[in-house]
């Protein structure tokens, strides 16, 4: 079954007569479109993508399977689509009320006077969540990729290099090989690898420092997420401490995934570990998160998550330990999960490196 039969048993499934997917990512997910602007008007028998004049001829690339309406200045875009809903016939039709302001929704119906425009909470999370082979392969590239950007950069790591030195020359390796970075990289040092998102700087790296790594890479559309904690220089019992507890945390969370095992106790038990030394005071965010055509895709593995692990999902587990004025782990896997188990997909080794 096609991304567009699967949305429109969801639509079926509740009671929805069609829809208008508007935001970029479902609209990638659905046709494969990487423009800035795209509709699909869906319903049971129909389904039409919009854009405008910029994206024709991509368009025509990447879009199959339904016919193309294009439109160019100075028609209103709201129009354009207002009048495809009436030439498919539908009189009422579904908003994704969870990516539209009001604002676009009063633009909208202004329009659109004789249709009824209504709201549709969110359908395409739980489809964006199990993955097709095809995309679960291209999450695979994306993961061997970022594993070879792992080995490539460590040739860098030590004394008087800059934290933004490893940061570039880590996304130009990644986009040499024909691909693109998947969200602004992470490289923090010393203390500063203490901040969880901190952004690369021009602090040279020294020994005994933690250096954080968290990057990934983007393959036809689709992302890898890996982070990994090394040691410039000689570790200390300290350093190794920390780093085993967060290891050990890492690895007993990817043994407890299996389908049917609900996101939240994974969490659960990745604080539990690191409790016990006395450390789960420095871990402050979910242990992971789905992972896709977006980075932080749908799903969450925290406390509060509803989240049940199935079949072809995929998942970061991220557990870290920051603390401030030493410094932080993460040690960040992507996990396919299966019938019977699991399979890591990041492949990078954990065990802790002392550079150079």
């Amino acid at each position: 079954m096609n991304h567009l039969d699967r949305l429109r048993a969801a639509l079926q499934g509740a009671s929805v007569d069609g829809l208008i997917v508007s935001h970029p990512d479902n609209v990638g997910w659905l046709t494969g479109f990487t423009g800035t602007y795209g509709r699909v008007i869906v319903t049971p028998k129909d389904a039409v993508f919009i854009t405008d004049s910029r994206y024709t001829l991509q368009a025509e690339e990447q879009v199959s399977g339904m016919p193309i309406r294009w439109f160019r200045s100075p028609t209103d875009s709201n129009e354009f689509v207002a009048e495809q809903v009436r030439s498919i016939g539908a009189s009422r039709i579904g908003f994704e009320s969870a990516n539209t302001t009001y604002a676009e929704w009063e633009r909208l119906a202004q329009k659109a006077a004789g249709i009824e425009i209504y709201p549709v909470a969110d359908l395409f999370g739980p489809l964006r969540m199990v993955k097709d082979p095809d995309e679960i392969e291209k999450v695979r590239q994306a993961c061997a990729l970022a594993d070879a950007g792992f080995q490539h950069v460590l040739r860098m790591v030590q004394p008087g290099v800059t934290e933004r030195d490893i940061e570039l020359d880590l996304e130009f390796y990644i986009r040499r090989q024909g691909a693109e970075a998947a969200f602004p990289f992470i490289v923090v040092s010393g203390e500063r690898s203490a901040r969880p998102h901190g952004h690369a700087s021009d602090k040279a790296l020294a020994p005994g420092d933690f250096l954080t790594l968290d990057f990934g890479a983007r393959v036809d559309g689709y992302n890898s997420d890996i982070t990994r904690t090394v040691v410039v220089g000689k570790a200390t019992e300290r350093h190794r401490e920390v780093y085993a507890a967060v290891l050990e945390a890492q690895v007993a969370s990817i043994e407890a995934m299996r389908p049917g095992v609900a996101a939240k106790d994974v969490d659960r038990q990745s604080r539990e570990l690191l409790a016990k030394h006395d450390l789960a005071q420095y871990f402050g965010h979910g242990l992971g998160h789905g992972l896709g055509r977006v980075v932080h895709d749908t799903g969450r593995m925290s406390a509060s998550s509803e989240d049940v692990l199935a079949p072809n999902q995929v998942w970061t587990v991220e557990p870290g330990v920051y603390i401030p004025g030493f410094g932080g782990v993460r040690i960040e896997d992507d996990v396919l999960i299966l019938d019977g188990g699991v399979e890591v997909l990041t492949k990078s080794p954990k065990e802790l490196l002392e550079l150079p």
